[in-house]
């Protein structure tokens, strides 16, 4: 790992503070800003985040999906968690603690906006930042490479359907032109261009042109993500440090889902047998965000200031270092993990 990726907590925190400071003391550039849209789209957050994203999907070799037989266990017990329990659970989840629990310190109007926010940020497993996380972990990467493939391959027909299922069963309205519009711009668009960058730098150079050129543009994903970071805490810069109490309660649910999430799939692959280097990031894709996703997709539906768009910030806040906890949960308990069972081989 680069220095900024070892560091990438640090840099999320300063940035986090930073936009929400500038965010507080210049509202109205932020507002100008927000204001630059094309079918309720911002322009500049879908930049950055196209930026950020296509050298991550670069990675990304479809043709892993050929791989999947040979992990078979780990990759049915992820694809169970993301698509069977994941989004699932956080409507669940939502529902409960915002509509019942902590419904009397919320502003009552925005309780759909908030559990919407939720459910966008459940409902896309990890893209880009799974790869640090398998890393960190000493993870099999050709599990987590076939795995990140079939997840954004099943992404892009299955994000949108099941969105408006669980908005629907939360009754909240679909916008469904506008959910279309944002999977296009969010998840077919990048993983086009990234196929076809890809395969035209495999054919000129091979593998050692794909590497250069990934090194050349992996500072610049990554700068970009800071940059959308400090962009979005400037929109809700006002609201973050206006609704502190608020903030507290969307991270409840969200921290239950990781870790609820990551142990499920950490014990279902130990009673599978799985090896410790599948399970670790199987447990870690299980559980992890496609936050980039969530907030884009929550900006084109509700908008910038919106209660939806505040919640998948939290889970912005809270995504890196939560994770890096379930990370080093992981990494303490290989011991654990690899003891024989009892009945076992």
């Amino acid at each position: 790992m680069g220095f900024f990726e070892r560091y990438l907590t640090l840099w999320v925190t300063l940035c986090i503070v930073a936009g929400t400071t500038l965010g507080h003391q210049f509202p109205a550039a932020f507002a100008q800003l927000g204001s630059i849209e094309w079918a309720q789209v911002n322009l500049p957050v879908a930049l950055l985040i196209w930026v950020m994203i296509v050298p991550m999907l670069m990675k990304i070799d479809f043709g892993a999906l050929r791989q999947v037989g040979q992990h078979w266990r780990g990759i049915g017990t992820t694809l169970f968690i993301n698509w069977a329990v994941k989004p699932f659970s956080m409507a669940l989840l939502g529902w409960f603690f915002l509509r019942h629990v902590f419904a009397p310190w919320l502003p009552a109007d925005q309780v759909d906006s908030y559990i919407a926010g939720l459910i966008l940020l459940a409902a896309a497993p990890c893209t880009a930042m799974v790869f640090v996380w398998s890393n960190l972990c000493r993870g099999d990467a050709a599990f987590t490479l076939s795995q990140v493939a079939l997840n954004d391959a099943i992404m892009v027909v299955a994000f949108a359907p099941l969105v408006a299922l669980l908005l629907g069963i939360s009754s909240i309205t679909v916008p469904w032109a506008t959910l279309a519009i944002s999977v296009g711009l969010y998840i077919v668009v990048p993983v086009v261009i990234a196929t076809l960058l890809r395969a035209w730098l495999m054919r000129s150079g091979g593998q050692a042109r794909l590497d250069v050129w990934l090194a050349k543009l992996g500072p610049l994903s990554l700068a970009a993500l800071l940059l959308m970071l400090v962009l979005l805490f400037g929109f809700q810069g006002e609201q973050i440090l206006a609704q502190p109490l608020i903030i507290a309660m969307l991270a409840v649910p969200i921290l239950i889902q990781v870790y609820f999430n990551s142990g499920l799939a950490y014990l279902l692959n130990r009673q599978l047998r799985v090896t410790h280097s599948v399970a670790g990031p199987s447990a870690l894709i299980g559980a992890s965000n496609f936050f980039e996703l969530a907030v884009a997709t929550a900006v084109s539906v509700f908008g910038i200031h919106s209660g939806a768009t505040l919640a998948t910030i939290v889970g912005v806040l809270i995504e890196v270092p939560v994770m890096l906890s379930v990370v080093h949960i992981v990494n303490r308990s290989r011991g654990w993990y690899e003891r024989p069972q009892v009945g076992g081989a």
